[in-house]
């Protein structure tokens, strides 16, 4: 009964607007995004998690806890036509990773870009109705073409400069399904370039998807060691 006794702070407000666009945040991409301790994250989302705001779940106990966004959560925060995140045991680790990403990326590029997550892109799709930078794949399914939507979204703060699409790639594809979408991003006009970030097995797939669908100067893979607060990640055994 006491949780609404006290308005939300702005922060409060913006850790919430963060999740909502990622579907998922954790204490460890807050504290990388804010510059602060893992306690002091851990901290501030428990103090949002008690006003109802955030949902905190661990499906996997070598992954970190999730804090993923409530409907009351989304009301507070604005956030239209965002669905709350299921968060369960095939989706925490990449949602734990795509966090993260999503946080050193604010770090490096935040001045000059916005970052979007993959449910404000789709939103912004259906509102609009039509694809705003998916890459069109072929029909390998049988089911037509269909969009390959990126995991994260990195918009110019100013200008009419193309937006940079990254994707989180932790686990190898089929080799045909990544030639098919390196390809798709090598045709895409709507970004000005794509950024793989992969552990060093699936880099290895991933190069050579690029080198056979020819998408060297629109695709690029980066090892988690480039991004700030990703070093190590490999070798703790976390992707």
């Amino acid at each position: 009964m006491t949780r609404n006794r006290h308005p939300s702070t702005p922060e409060q407000i913006e850790i919430v607007r963060w999740g909502a666009s990622l579907g998922a945040i954790t204490a460890e991409a807050l504290a990388l995004r804010l510059d602060t301790t893992h306690a002091s994250a851990r901290a501030r989302l428990s103090v949002v998690e008690r006003r109802g705001l955030l949902l905190r779940d661990r499906p996997l106990t070598d992954q970190p806890a999730l804090f993923s966004v409530t409907r009351a959560g989304l009301r507070a925060c604005g956030a239209r036509g965002v669905e709350p995140c299921r968060v369960g045991p095939p989706t925490a680790r990449h949602l734990s990773v795509c966090a993260l990403a999503a946080a050193a990326l604010e770090r490096c590029y935040g001045r000059d870009y916005r970052l979007m997550g993959e449910r404000e892109l789709r939103r912004d799709e259906r509102e609009s109705g039509r694809s705003l930078l998916g890459a069109r794949l072929g029909s390998l399914s049988g089911k037509g073409r269909q969009q390959h939507c990126p995991d994260l979204v990195l918009w110019p703060h100013v200008g009419d400069g193309l937006p940079v699409a990254v994707e989180m790639e932790l686990t190898v594809k089929g080799s045909r399904r990544l030639v098919e979408i390196c390809r798709a991003w090598a045709r895409c006009r709507a970004v000005a370039g794509v950024i793989y970030i992969a552990p060093e097995d699936v880099a290895r797939a991933l190069g050579r998807a690029i080198d056979e669908a020819r998408a060297w100067e629109q695709v690029v893979v980066l090892r988690p060691n480039a991004l700030p607060g990703m070093e190590g990640l490999e070798d703790k055994g976390v992707l």
